[in-house]
């Protein structure tokens, strides 16, 4: 069944679910790469009135990428809740946006219906939404989640310490944490991208960081970026791993070109689970959250595993991995894998509310690496406007990188600096857990030996 709308005297017509979508996506240069977007401003402004007058039950009934062939898509279809979906089954994608921006749709409403949305609802009443439209219906939605400290809570903002190192040198590294600590960036997770991904360098790192943690009494929680098989390796070698680690896409052969499946994800997740590292809350709950993804736009299109699909919708797809195993954090390195899918700061702005509106919708807990490569239509100016509107829009953490500029990934991110900008600004603080541990004897401690992180090092 085709879709069509008519501007002027020109029928404009859509050849299926998929080629909608992708001609109603506002432009980026990965869906033109692609070939999949539309050719004129006016055929992409037809594409969203003819999206918007869809059905939202119509998603049910047609996927963008067959179900016999992608586990993702039955992992979609297999696991929609239906009761879920009631509230919301004789609404247009058109009338969904008007809901969600209504003040019936209130954070707890939205987390009731989040099963029941499908990436492929969240994506479509995305594309037909202001940048505003994205950060008003967002802010209302917080995911909380714990391992040792509690991450989304209201008027938190929590932070990645990414103390990367070209060489994985244990003292670089150890500078790096404490120049990040000292900052109040950490309280997300301190994580790790290892240059040589293999067992023993990612038991060192993680011995370097648990070493630290107890040593000052610091409620962090530690990753290593490695290949999650290599995490699984280190696990079974007895290191103290507390998140697990994976990047994830939209379609079983994305997923498959990382070196995953979902089979591999459910072996990883229970490994973890059985470690029952995370601290218990004065509640009496443990932190269990305890899976760690990265996605972005494009990464199906750049392993040539998108099916002629737009690369937001196929991002919107990768939160249904995620969400199947309760993560810690989800984030969007957003303008990462270069120029080649997001061209320039505008472009990135969009797609890092977009991600971010989609997860949470989803009912994720949504950070984002506010991030160019330099080779991109972009400088620290662009990024300073996202992170602020990410912050606007109740983002559970950012990155916190020396300098904003990672000399070991070769990109830039944000700074332990910008944490604290945006924090200050509206008034967000840290994690309670860690915020209790910055004003304490343990944190003035560490201050008193920051000066030589050598004598951090585990002996």
């Amino acid at each position: 069944m085709s879709f069509a709308h008519t501007i002027g005297n020109i029928r404009y017509t859509f050849a299926s679910l998929r080629d909608l979508l992708a001609k109603a996506t506002p432009p980026r240069s990965g869906d033109h790469l692609a070939g999949v977007a539309a050719q004129t401003a006016e055929e992409r402004v037809a594409a969203q009135f003819a999206l918007a007058d869809l059905p939202l039950d119509r998603f049910l009934g047609e996927a963008v990428v067959p179900y016999e062939s992608d586990d993702v898509t039955r992992l979609i279809v297999d696991t929609h809740d239906a009761a879920a979906f009631a509230p919301l089954r004789s609404f247009t994608v058109g009338e969904f946006r008007d809901w969600l921006l209504s003040d019936e749709a209130s954070g707890d409403r939205l987390a009731a219906l989040a099963p029941g949305i499908t990436p492929e609802m969240a994506a479509a009443v995305s594309k037909i939404m202001r940048v505003q439209d994205l950060i008003a219906v967002a802010s209302k939605i917080r995911v909380v989640t714990r391992f040792r400290t509690t991450v989304g809570l209201p008027g938190r903002l929590s932070a990645r310490l990414q103390p990367n190192h070209p060489a994985d040198d244990p003292a670089g590294i150890a500078a790096a944490i404490l120049d990040g600590l000292l900052l109040g960036s950490g309280d997300a997770v301190i994580g790790i991208n290892p240059a040589g991904d293999n067992v023993a360098v990612t038991a060192r790192l993680l011995q370097l960081i648990d070493s630290l943690r107890r040593r000052f009494q610091i409620p962090v929680q530690s990753c290593v970026l490695a290949h999650i098989t290599t995490q699984m390796a280190a696990i079974e070698a007895g290191a103290p791993v507390d998140l697990i680690f994976q990047s994830i896409a939209g379609t079983e052969a994305a997923n498959r070109s990382f070196g995953v499946s979902l089979a591999l994800l459910d072996e990883a997740h229970q490994a973890g689970q059985a470690l029952q590292r995370g601290a218990t809350c004065a509640q009496g709950i443990r932190g269990d959250n305890i899976m760690y993804f990265e996605t972005g736009q494009g990464s199906a299109l750049s392993a040539n595993a998108h099916h002629g699909v737009d690369q937001q919708t196929l991002e919107a797809r990768a939160y249904a991995v995620a969400r199947r195993f309760r993560p810690m954090l989800v984030n969007t390195v957003v303008g990462f894998i270069g120029p080649e899918y997001l061209y320039d700061g505008k472009q990135i702005a969009r797609a890092g509310l977009e991600d971010h509106f989609c997860g949470k919708l989803l009912g994720l807990p949504m950070g984002c690496d506010v991030c160019y490569t330099n080779h991109a239509e972009a400088d620290q100016d662009d990024m300073d406007s996202l992170l602020t509107l990410l912050a606007v829009a109740g983002v559970n953490y950012i990155m916190g990188v020396p300098g904003a500029d990672d000399v070991m990934l070769n990109y830039q991110s944000t700074s332990f600096h910008d944490a604290l900008y945006v924090r200050r600004v509206l008034g967000l603080r840290p994690a309670p857990e860690f915020e209790e541990w910055l004003a304490g004897d343990s944190f003035s401690r560490l201050a008193l030996e920051a000066h030589q992180p050598e004598r951090l090092l585990p002996a």
